[in-house]
């Protein structure tokens, strides 16, 4: 579980981007951060996985305050973390297993047998075994993000991050990762954090939802919880489309 008490952040300018931001990520969720661009969300993101210091307030992983830690302190908890980039941020000169196998190689004290076996447990779970031997650049965009989604749970981690996971893709593929992540946070019980504004994301796997308006939480609940909302600024920003406004006036009606 990740709990953030009261969360500022101001830059150097005077800026101030989060306003009292405060939330519960949990265990075995997939947990969305959602708003529009120049929100927030982003930057609330960097600072829950340290990228960026905040101002003022509290970030609990597991009651471990992550802003109270020294420096040893933060580098053993971020051995705990996966995370996924809106790029797939594959390396093209090793091949998809050496991908998988580079945090293993970085963090673990595992003979190489025991950590070729960990990859392929990896890519197996997201069913790549067979591209194992290829490079990046031999494999689609949507393999890619597998390939990614494989390395960040390689070390067995117990808090994922995903960076609009979907980003670039197509609609079939992009229900596949969303399935894929949700389907690996309940098998592993992680606390999986992400950060999107794919509404079909949004609709499909947000067990828990964290909606950010300029820089301020302005709603949290579930997916299910969205469609009887009262809240304004979440319609306007949720039911853009006419696609979405019509299924809210369905169940309305």
């Amino acid at each position: 579980m990740i709990e953030l008490r009261h969360i500022y952040k101001s830059f150097e300018d005077g800026n101030e981007v989060l306003h009292d931001i405060s939330g519960v990520f949990e265990n075995g969720k997939t947990n969305l951060i959602i708003g529009q661009s120049g929100s927030g969300k982003t930057v609330l993101m960097k600072c829950i996985v340290g990228l960026l210091e905040p101002t003022s307030g509290e970030l609990l992983y597991d009651n471990r305050d992550f802003l109270r830690m020294n420096k040893d302190e933060r580098k053993l908890l971020r051995k705990e973390m996966g995370m996924i980039f809106q790029s797939a941020a594959l390396f093209d000169s090793l091949t998809v297993l050496e991908n998988v196998m580079f945090p293993l190689d970085m963090f673990s004290n595992d003979t190489l047998r025991d950590r070729q076996r960990r990859a392929l447990f990896c890519l197996d779970r997201v069913n790549l075994k067979d591209a194992a031997d290829k490079y990046p650049g031999e494999i689609s965009g949507g393999m890619q993000k597998r390939v990614a989604i494989a390395r960040a749970i390689a070390l067995n981690p117990q808090y994922l991050f995903c960076d609009e996971p979907n980003s670039g893709l197509d609609p079939v593929t992009s229900l596949v990762i969303d399935d894929l992540i949700q389907s690996i946070t309940h098998e592993f019980n992680m606390t999986t954090l992400i950060n999107t504004h794919d509404m079909n994301s949004v609709m499909g796997i947000g067990e828990n939802i964290l909606f950010i308006h300029e820089g301020y939480n302005e709603w949290t609940g579930s997916k299910d919880d969205i469609m009887t909302a009262t809240n304004q600024k979440l319609n306007d920003f949720i039911f853009a489309s006419d696609l979405f406004k019509k299924i809210k006036k369905s169940i309305s009606d």
